[in-house]
């Protein structure tokens, strides 16, 4: 039987914006952002922990991680006018 994720672990964006105080808040929410988005395509946890150690040592499969945070981290810097004063 699989072991579901809890729903606050499958909010499409958390807080419900993406307005942050600081660039390194952004990058937090673009890393959170990105990890919910797995958690929406795989709901399972007991297959995200399987799937684990595959890509937690493929450097092709981490490097496509570190792409998607940077996709939304952009997204986020321009939702935040690049934290402009």
């Amino acid at each position: 039987m699989p072991t579901p994720l809890p729903p606050e672990e499958l909010t499409g964006i958390p807080g419900g914006s993406l307005i942050t105080p600081t660039p390194e808040d952004g990058r937090q929410l673009a890393v959170l952002i990105a990890r919910h988005t797995i958690h929406q395509i795989q709901p399972d946890l007991d297959l995200l922990k399987h799937g684990r150690p595959f890509y937690a040592s493929s450097p092709d499969a981490l490097t496509a991680a570190a792409q998607v945070v940077a996709i939304e981290f952009a997204t986020i810097a321009a939702a935040n006018d690049y934290w402009r004063k």
